[in-house]
């Protein structure tokens, strides 16, 4: 009897040893450190200490389970990875920009390379020759015979003058905004009239005497004179003048509303028909 009460007693303490680890209905050893929330409730819940939050799995990369790796597969990451390396992304930021070419040079004279980088960076050209339909002048001749401002004149000096504007990427003027001016063709005849040999007596501008004491009359401007010059030739002179290139071609001024007055005299009381003084002005139309 008493054989039979060991037995019974030693077959109770291997059930309850043994089977929670074959299979049973007790909670596995994880149990213990990880709350599954997939199992029964875990041991120790009934004694209300705080239970760890479920610990996530990290993600695993879709593409390990589905991108097969060929040669080719390879061949594509390694020359992406190539490209990749071909930026400098680290020391791009610490590149000089090129500093900008300026519009206007130091000595304040224009520079034509600057506009056409300024208008490049806008994704615009230097403009083209200008529209429009060129007046005339009347060749008027003054009380002593002095020969006045002719078509030819206006014409070679406007073509000249836009272009120019234009090799200097410039806005040309339209040529319906050149006109002959009879006010400083007045003064100009004034300068011719003088009975001085000097052909420098009352040259310049308003304030200027003349040798018989005759006061001046008509209208100042931007001046040039001398033998053999033509409409083109003064034009280029007041080009090259830094002080009237400001004044008649203002490299900085809009053209809108802009118009050129000219005039030009031929010879003079004393001076041969190629002596020539010419005025010109920018004024508003």
């Amino acid at each position: 009897m008493k054989r039979i009460a060991f037995l019974a007693t030693l077959f109770t303490a291997v059930l309850v040893v043994v089977l929670p680890f074959v299979g049973g209905g007790g909670p596995g050893l994880t149990s213990l450190a990880v709350a599954d929330s997939g199992s029964a409730t875990p041991l120790l819940a009934s004694m209300s200490v705080p239970v760890a939050a479920p610990v996530a799995e990290a993600p695993r990369v879709a593409l390990a389970s589905t991108v097969r790796v060929t040669d080719e597969y390879a061949a594509a990451q390694a020359a992406a990875q190539a490209l990749a390396l071909t930026d400098d992304w680290e020391h791009i930021a610490q590149k000089p920009v090129p500093k900008p070419v300026p519009v206007v040079n130091e000595d304040g004279s224009f520079n034509p390379d600057g506009r056409r980088a300024q208008l490049a960076a806008q994704g615009l050209s230097c403009p083209g020759d200008a529209g429009g339909s060129l007046g005339g002048a009347p060749s008027a001749t003054s009380a002593q015979g002095v020969p006045g401002t002719t078509s030819d004149d206006l014409a070679s000096f406007a073509y000249t003058f836009n272009a120019i504007r234009v090799e200097n990427c410039l806005e040309p003027i339209p040529y319906g905004n050149f006109y002959y001016d009879s006010c400083m063709e007045a003064r100009l005849f004034w300068m011719a009239e003088s009975p001085s040999p000097d052909p420098l007596d009352a040259w310049g501008h308003m304030g200027s005497t003349r040798s018989d004491g005759v006061p001046s009359t008509g209208c100042d401007g931007n001046l040039a004179g001398g033998s053999g010059n033509t409409g083109a030739t003064v034009a280029s002179k007041w080009w090259y003048s830094l002080a009237h290139r400001a004044s008649l071609y203002r490299p900085g001024d809009s053209v809108i509303g802009a118009c050129i007055a000219f005039a030009m005299t031929h010879g003079g009381i004393d001076e041969p028909y190629d002596f020539t003084r010419s005025a010109a002005r920018w004024v508003s139309c």
